[in-house]
């Protein structure tokens, strides 16, 4: 990448709880009210290296709105601004 350059909207590690049903229930501390929508994004199937993130869109408990997201079946999440 050119140094001049920085990506926009970088995904960046977020502390997840989830639930019984395995969405989201807290993310930083912080409760999940709502999910308002869920989504699963599979790409690059034909490569080495496939990408498949399930994301989920939230209302949180303080009011903001957020994009989660975890790669595969792993048990890392990361936010992301759309």
């Amino acid at each position: 990448m050119n140094p001049g350059l920085r990506r926009l909207y970088t995904p960046r590690p977020v502390a997840v709880r989830v639930g019984a049903d395995g969405a989201p229930a807290e993310v930083d501390g912080i409760a999940v009210e709502a999910v308002r929508e869920e989504w699963l994004v599979e790409d690059r199937w034909w490569t080495p290296r496939p990408l498949r993130r399930h994301y989920f869109e939230l209302a949180l408990a303080d009011g903001r709105a957020l994009t989660v997201f975890r790669r595969g079946r792993g048990e890392r999440w990361y936010r992301q601004r759309a």
